[in-house]
């Protein structure tokens, strides 16, 4: 992966282009920015989350070392024009679970906070893969969930207190699932405490689990997606559909023996026309174009002063 002109991702890990040689899918690692650790969301965008009312599942989750609690015990329903609403995110009952070990996860910081969208938006079109934000609240001495593997390249911002973090190998090829690692755990690769203003990265499909240390550990995820064969097969079919002279519905047995050759003739003729490359970048292409928009907020102040006032 060509990263030299990556200025976003070099805020996070210094000189992108050793970065992508000495780490991009090899090896995990920790590294400190100079100054202060550039992130578009902070502890108090939590607390203002939080706050607002407005959160609601499935962004808000609480979780512990053997996985997800269950919703119950975080979330309550609230009453508009006398119709009960349920699946809000309960702020009492989210800090009682904290204090008891569990952990916040936030899902997609980037659909519903501006400025990681927008920065988010810039580092996947260096990339040229999605990126997504993710928000971990985890209390001293707990594990927010069980040794697993993420189907993502993973930069892990640490923004408050510290945290304790294992990474084992990845797997020797393409057949493996993302979640749990159960059985004999891999061989270790990294043990590392991460502190605020640090930046950890783990390579795709690396297993990994980590503990709460110092105070209260507040980080951002940012999890890099790769494409996959579904995606993959999916781009062959929408590159060599195209133009199809074949009848929608042939009527008898000679008819769809003729539209079965012609479809050959044609996936033939199309798929000799295609690199891997090309398979490749429209499929990234295809996933890229599935995140959200940072597009032009919509401004009440602005319409109205588009409006004439009658008086």
């Amino acid at each position: 992966m060509t990263l030299a002109h990556a200025t976003t991702l070099s805020r996070w890990v210094g000189d992108p282009a050793a970065f992508a040689a000495d780490h991009w899918r090899r090896r995990p690692g920790v590294f400190t920015p100079t100054g202060s650790l550039a992130s578009p969301f902070t502890p108090a965008d939590v607390d203002d989350a939080l706050a607002s009312g407005f959160l609601h599942e499935p962004y808000v989750e609480m979780t512990g070392a053997d996985g997800p609690l269950p919703a119950g015990s975080y979330l309550s329903a609230r009453s508009v024009r006398g119709v009960s609403h349920p699946g809000f995110a309960d702020q009492r009952k989210i800090r009682e679970l904290i204090e008891r070990g569990a952990t916040l996860l936030m899902h997609r910081v980037d659909q519903w906070h501006g400025p990681t969208r927008e920065l988010l938006a810039r580092l996947s079109a260096e990339l040229h893969r999605p990126v997504e934000a993710f928000c971990f609240v985890t209390p001293p001495g707990a594990q927010g969930a069980p040794l697993h593997r993420d189907d993502a390249d993973v930069l892990v911002l640490q923004l408050a207190g510290s945290k304790d973090w294992r990474i084992y190998e990845g797997p020797a090829d393409g057949e493996w699932r993302e979640g749990s690692v159960t059985g004999e755990r891999p061989a270790e690769v990294l043990r590392a405490t991460v502190h605020a203003g640090d930046v950890l990265y783990i390579p795709r499909a690396f297993a990994h689990e980590a503990v709460g240390s110092g105070g209260l550990s507040v980080h951002l995820s940012l999890t890099i997606r790769e494409v996959h064969k579904g995606d993959l097969f999916r781009s062959l079919q929408k590159l060599t559909a195209g133009a199809m002279n074949v009848e929608a519905r042939p009527l008898d047995d000679e008819a769809v023996l003729a539209a079965a050759t012609a479809m050959l003739d044609h996936v033939g003729k199309a798929v000799a026309g295609l690199t891997p490359q090309d398979l490749v970048d429209h499929a990234r292409r295809t996933r890229l174009a599935a995140l959200p928009d940072p597009g032009t907020p919509v401004s009440v102040g602005d319409l109205a002063a588009g409006y004439a006032d009658p008086r």
